[in-house]
């Protein structure tokens, strides 16, 4: 059975104690993840094996696919109601954490994330991740906005149809209007609003080296 493939999302994460942000990457596999961190100088890293998801998930009752999905949600959008750190962890160390509720109880994970063994190169992926997904935000804005248009068109020439009147100024508007044509025009009009800015999945670009080292579970 073929892998699927990993899902990548981009947050963009507003710290109470920092007046400046930090961009988390996540790549979401069935069983683990990785985390990629910087604050535009340095940069941080979190491979969570399968081993430590596991062992984190057995300690919450969770199955590990649950585990997972849980740690997507709030690492892939900032959710308002949940008290975020990035707190130093010793040696240059630092400790990413969440709150969530759940039954009632105010919980907290927290992940240890080592120094990247280089800044510059994880910190450049991180951006790269964020412009290839804005030019794929920018393309689907324009594609919403030509079928808009599309659409507000021919329902006035349905109208004027009907009541037997052809403006000119609107058979020119028609025939200078050209129609967007899609491999799949089923394409459902919901499916491309209200997408997030700093978090979507998209098809990797660039190809960028990645340290080989473990965080600390803790």
């Amino acid at each position: 059975m073929e892998t699927p493939s990993p899902k990548h999302t981009c947050l963009k994460l507003q710290l109470k104690e920092a007046q400046q942000p930090i961009y988390v990457k996540g790549t979401w596999f069935e069983s683990r993840f990785d985390l990629s961190i910087t604050d535009g100088l340095n940069a941080w890293i979190c491979h969570a094996s399968e081993e430590q998801v596991r062992d984190r998930a057995a300690q919450w009752d969770q199955p590990v696919s649950e585990y997972v999905a849980l740690a997507e949600r709030y690492l892939g959008f900032q959710h308002p109601d949940s008290a975020y750190g990035f707190a130093d962890a010793g040696d240059g160390h630092k400790r990413l954490s969440w709150t969530f509720e759940k039954e009632g109880t105010k919980l907290e994970w927290r992940w240890k994330c080592q120094p990247s063994p280089n800044s510059k190169q994880t910190t450049a992926a991180v951006l790269d991740f964020l412009m290839d997904a804005n030019v794929g935000l920018s393309f689907l804005g324009v594609l919403n906005s030509k079928k808009a248009k599309l659409r507000e068109l021919r329902d006035k020439i349905s109208k004027q149809d009907i009541a037997g009147k052809m403006p000119e100024e609107e058979e020119a508007s028609s025939d200078q209007t050209e129609p967007f044509v899609s491999g799949d025009e089923k394409i459902e009009d919901e499916s491309l609003k209200d997408l997030p800015v700093t978090s979507k999945d998209v098809p990797r670009t660039r190809s960028r080296g990645r340290g080989r080292k473990r965080a600390a579970d803790n």
